[in-house]
């Protein structure tokens, strides 16, 4: 008689980390194995690699560096996922009336953080003449983008990040994982619970690296945070110069330290998190809470927390 030993596998968590698009990107999943967690996590990453040569404005082989090159002269066809972000775009600087805008560029790549610059107030003024997402001219069937005005540039990185970690969730909910958390920066999917308990997501106090503001039990969901910590300066006036800027002024927005939107998908939630913290706390929170499905924390300059509607109530 011959004995025949099976072997089962025992599903346990697995994380990974590495960097893509300029920023840590972290998955944390429950998975039968090592060897699939590891190939799903390649295949995770792949969509953020794949994202960022698309998207970046830093890349000039990009997508994205084609149409800030081109488009003012002629319209530039595009590929599918570059459409959708700067469709999903357009519907957030037309419901923030303009708030997001990623014609921001226009000005901001005028601002050097690593060597602690800025522009000058005839640069900045310049600049905004350019910046208005209604001359960024989408046509829907030839999937082409052209711009009104010559000079005008765009950066995603206001709803990049959130549409690679929408992408990267695809994959796993694709290969029927039931538990999992994805994050790209400020930007964050979780899939289901934490195996019969909720993810407890932390608020970072913008003042504190190691602290937390509110630490809030969710299920999946998307949440996304923009920050004036993220990346900043200190001029010699003593004021933070920080990459979320205004477009109407091109200068900084000041009236919050931090915005985090809770929604379905990250790329709605990565372009709200910078629309509201434009608008501020009033207006932030007038917005989001005319928004089906969408909750907002916000830290304001004086460090007071303002919560939407749907977290007040508990709903």
């Amino acid at each position: 008689m011959a004995l025949v030993v099976t072997t089962t596998a025992r599903a346990e968590w697995f994380r990974f980390s590495d960097s893509a698009m300029t920023t840590p990107v972290n998955l944390e999943l429950w998975a039968d194995d090592r060897a699939q967690a590891e190939a799903l996590w390649r295949q995770v990453f792949a969509q953020f690699t794949r994202v960022d040569e698309v998207m970046s404005r830093y890349r000039e082989d990009s997508e994205l560096s084609r149409v800030n090159r081109d488009a003012a002269r002629e319209p530039v066809p595009v590929s599918e996922p570059l459409f959708a972000v700067l469709r999903k775009a357009r519907d957030i600087s037309e419901l923030s009336d303009g708030a997001f805008d990623i014609s921001f560029a226009s000005v901001g790549y005028l601002y050097d953080f690593r060597e602690g610059r800025q522009p000058d107030d005839e640069a900045v003024n310049a600049g905004l003449e350019r910046i208005n997402f209604r001359d960024i001219l989408l046509d829907d069937e030839a999937h082409t983008v052209a711009f009104r005005k010559p000079g005008l540039r765009l950066d995603l990185g206001g709803i990049a990040k959130g549409y690679a970690v929408d992408q990267g969730m695809r994959v796993l909910t694709g290969a029927g994982v039931q538990h999992a958390r994805l994050s790209a920066g400020g930007d964050m999917r979780l899939l289901g619970d934490h195996r019969g308990r909720p993810w407890m997501v932390g608020v970072r106090d913008p003042r504190h690296k190691d602290k937390q503001a509110v630490v809030m039990p969710l299920s999946d969901t998307a949440i996304s945070t923009s920050g004036d910590y993220e990346r900043f300066f200190i001029d010699d006036d003593g004021e933070r110069i920080h990459h979320i800027l205004s477009p109407s002024t091109g200068r900084p927005v000041g009236e919050v330290q931090s915005v985090t939107i809770i929604g379905d998908e990250a790329m709605t939630t990565d372009a709200l998190s910078t629309a509201v913290f434009v608008l501020g706390a009033r207006n932030g929170l007038a917005l989001v809470n005319d928004l089906e499905g969408i909750d907002a924390v916000i830290i304001d300059e004086d460090r007071r927390m303002h919560y939407s509607q749907g977290l007040m109530s508990g709903e």
